[in-house]
């Protein structure tokens, strides 16, 4: 009773003495009997007190805010699906372009080309989505629904560029790698200590992407299925496509949109405008950016382009190079299942990674996971110049740089969000984090392609210098790279 008697004195009107402590024990009534004694002007009728079964819920915290969690679930799935989409044709690419007359050169430019095409797509899509995402993803669904047929059908109508032109449409669809992100770190539904968890399950549907892809087409492959239309080369795309197509319906019915923007209301509307949850839009322009601020977004694009180039440049070189090495002379099958051994491995230390890397800096997970894949880097250099290349080596040294670069991607996007707050903001950063990502996933293929015949030592030496250069900016910005966790 005596928490309603602070309750009700702590609301009384202005003007109206608040009764003593001394008041209230002297008298020989409880609390409650002397608050019944005030004179009724003094004493309107109690507010009823809500029990906590009626009171309302507590405001929810915009740092923690969370979009609708099925279309977030989509979301996720997509950007998954469309790393599997990526890499499914990386262990039977090399043969596929061979089948048809093409070169291991070629083969890589087939795996880096749709990063291309979908860098260019995107300043014309941004233009197009209206700040939304539902254009994106049926743009997302149609590229890789007709690009991945027109892969499969290369074999029987005998054309090599076939491969490379349903790449290229293909690439249009991997702008949904963008959205993705964009959605993950978007300041109108995503609160600013969710962004690193949310990323950090994007990099676990990369990893998954990586280890199935290269293992269900190797898969197909071995299969093989001698028929000119459904057979080694031509099912990784026959099968993709028609996911895709079950895939899209579903999304349709599923996906909730971010509602239209909303027409301006006249000052004798009788409707208000509604509620926004959007952070506050940013004081300063591009024009406006410090050097030290350049010098964050700098890192962070240079850092995210690193990632990309090494880890590109091992799928597309694996195949290659363990075909060719006597210690190997590997089938596309069992390349395929190398890749895949080594992407399983890191998904345990991914899943741990989204409990425990919200409670750590950016950019020090940044740091952790670079250094873990120049580590990987250093041990196939030193294999290499020792001439000690065994299954044991390059696999330890592959899981390491997964591991790594993977772990170091987490952070790019979500530490730049937080730096340059605002929705207009997160769709720059989006950009540039995207297009960093596109450089480094074309370059490293095709680096990976060429890795055989450039010679393995320089190719890893290209590798740790492009590490190199990332760790003097994250030096020298070190100090201004802290942000919030979470």
């Amino acid at each position: 009773m005596l928490s309603t008697v602070v309750d009700y004195v702590s609301r009384r009107e202005p003007g109206l003495k608040r009764p003593s402590w001394a008041h209230l024990s002297s008298s020989g009534v409880t609390p409650a009997a002397s608050l019944r004694s005030l004179p009724t002007s003094q004493n309107p009728p109690p507010e009823i007190e809500l029990t906590p079964r009626d009171a309302p819920p507590p405001a929810e915290d915009p740092e923690y805010r969370l979009p609708d969690r099925t279309s977030l679930f989509l979301m996720i799935a997509t950007n998954a699906f469309l790393q599997f989409s990526f890499f499914v044709t990386v262990s039977s690419a090399s043969a596929y372009a061979e089948s048809l007359g093409g070169s291991a050169l070629f083969s890589g430019l087939t795996i880096g080309i749709p990063t291309v095409f979908s860098g260019l797509m995107l300043i014309p899509l941004k233009k197009l989505d209206q700040g939304r995402y539902t254009r994106p993803l049926r743009m997302v669904w149609f590229s890789l629904i007709l690009g991945n047929i027109l892969h499969a059908v290369a074999y029987q109508a005998k054309f090599l560029y076939l491969i490379l032109i349903g790449r290229m449409v293909t690439g249009l669809g991997f702008t949904g790698f963008m959205y993705t992100k964009r959605y993950c770190s978007d300041p109108r539904i995503v609160g600013i200590r969710r962004r690193t968890t949310l990323a950090t399950w994007l990099v676990l549907g990369q990893a998954f992407g990586f280890s199935a892809g290269p293992f269900i087409g190797g898969l197909l492959y071995k299969v093989g299925f001698s028929n000119k239309v459904f057979n080694g080369y031509t099912s990784p795309g026959w099968v993709t496509s028609s996911f895709w197509v079950f895939f899209a319906i579903a999304s349709t019915y599923l996906f909730r949109d971010l509602p239209k923007p909303h027409r301006l209301f006249t000052s004798n509307s009788v409707e208000a405008p509604p509620p926004t949850t959007s952070e506050p839009e940013p004081q300063f322009s591009i024009t406006q950016l410090t050097a030290q601020q350049w010098g964050i977004i700098a890192s962070m694009c240079w850092s995210s382009m690193t990632c990309f180039f090494i880890l590109g440049a091992w799928e597309s070189n694996i195949p290659v190079f363990t075909a060719s090495h006597p210690s190997f002379h590997y089938s596309p099958y069992s390349a395929g299942n190398f890749i895949a051994l080594g992407g399983i491995a890191t998904v345990p230390f991914l899943l741990g990674s989204i409990r425990y890397s919200p409670r750590f800096q950016d950019r020090t997970t940044l740091a952790v996971g670079s250094a873990i894949g120049s580590l990987g880097l250093f041990l196939t250099l030193i294999c290499l110049l020792t001439d000690k290349i065994v299954f044991a080596s390059l696999y330890i040294s592959w899981f390491l740089v997964a591991l790594g670069f993977n772990l170091a991607s987490t952070c790019t996007l979500s530490l730049l969000s937080k730096q340059f707050s605002g929705p207009e903001w997160n769709v720059r950063t989006s950009l540039a984090i995207q297009y960093s990502n596109y450089a480094g996933r074309v370059t490293g293929a095709i680096l990976g392609g060429a890795g055989v015949s450039m010679g393995m030592r320089n190719y890893v030496a290209v590798q740790i210098g492009v590490v190199g250069v990332g760790a003097l900016l994250h030096m020298t910005f070190w100090k201004e790279l802290k942000a919030k966790t979470g």
